[in-house]
């Protein structure tokens, strides 16, 4: 470990390090629990957040009355917590206990995939999504695509974390690593539903309105010759008809005629795709980030604009 991580400058990250390993060993329940207290709290202590997932939240779910609008904020903010618990878990957590809390769906979509030939994993930012690397890789070893934390020693703890547990870790820069990877025989893992403003991004639609969006799935899939496979992880908390408590990794089949050669209609589908999951877990996904930020002009703020459009919106 570098040197430089015993400065004091660090001190509060590893107090803070150190308290999410010690939770890492309560049972689940209490672990929910302790998300929802701290979910609460981070509800009332960052606005400009809780303003562009009520915003997002208002997009994707019109129909909703405020108070609703504003009851599933908070839940939003919940799950936000609660993927420390989760991320707690991943790193630290048993095999067995880990296992016991692990319900899978489809599968035999992923074991198909891989005799047929290459394969490519597409996820979405639901708060889940450590634990969901981690389960997944104790079935199937995966190289995973992400994006570095800004904080050199949260980086590092991760990223060590995620190489002992998971195959590569690629960054989103390295995208010929992972092109690589795929053309090897290894089952790749990538995200591409946060806002891309980067060179080829498009503006497709997402819950109707559009957002900058990276097209490469298609075109890395027709390189690669993979089968696109949409993978997702969501909490169960045994209500409803559904009594399952833990965490549910959902495998879809592959996409079917995919790619097209229509990169607009491709990306599309796989919105959609991850619409269908939204609409059936919408306190899951990430809807704290800037999804809708324009692109085109760095003087324009879709969030800002939005509520001048929308004066008696809640979200302010």
């Amino acid at each position: 470990m570098p040197s430089k991580f015993f400065h004091p400058r660090y001190w509060l990250i590893w107090i803070g390090i150190g308290l999410l390993w010690c939770i890492s060993h309560l049972p689940w329940s209490w672990q929910m629990l302790i998300g929802k207290g701290l979910g609460k709290l981070l509800y009332l202590i960052i606005p400009k957040r809780r303003r562009v997932s009520c915003i997002n939240l208002q997009i994707a779910f019109p129909d909703l009355k405020n108070n609703q609008l504003v009851a599933l904020n908070k839940a939003h903010f919940i799950s936000i917590a609660r993927a420390l618990m989760d991320s707690a878990l991943s790193w630290w957590g048993s095999k067995r206990k880990v296992a016991s809390l692990t319900h899978i769906e489809g599968m035999e979509h992923l074991e198909q995939a891989r005799k047929d030939g290459n394969v490519m994993l597409v996820g979405a930012h639901f708060t889940s999504l450590e634990i969901g690397g981690r389960i997944v890789a104790a079935h199937v070893p995966i190289d995973t695509v992400y994006r570095p934390h800004q904080n050199d020693l949260l980086e590092y703890i991760v990223a060590k974390k995620r190489a002992a547990q998971y195959g590569k870790t690629i960054t989103k820069t390295k995208i010929r690593q992972m092109l690589k990877s795929i053309k090897d025989g290894n089952v790749a893992w990538y995200a591409t539903d946060q806002n891309y403003r980067l060179k080829g991004s498009i503006l497709v639609p997402f819950f109707g309105e559009d957002a900058p969006t990276n097209p490469s799935t298609a075109r890395i899939s027709k390189m690669t010759k993979a089968q696109v496979i949409p993978i997702f992880t969501m909490r169960l908390y045994g209500k409803g008809a559904d009594k399952r408590t833990g965490y549910l990794l959902r495998i879809l089949p592959p996409v079917s005629d995919f790619p097209s050669g229509d990169d607009y209609q491709d990306t599309l589908r796989l919105n959609q795709i991850i619409e269908d999951q939204i609409r059936e877990f919408p306190e899951q996904y990430l809807w704290s980030h800037e999804r809708y930020k324009f692109y085109q002009s760095e003087n324009r703020n879709f969030y800002k604009e939005y509520i001048a459009k929308h004066p008696k919106s809640v979200c302010k």
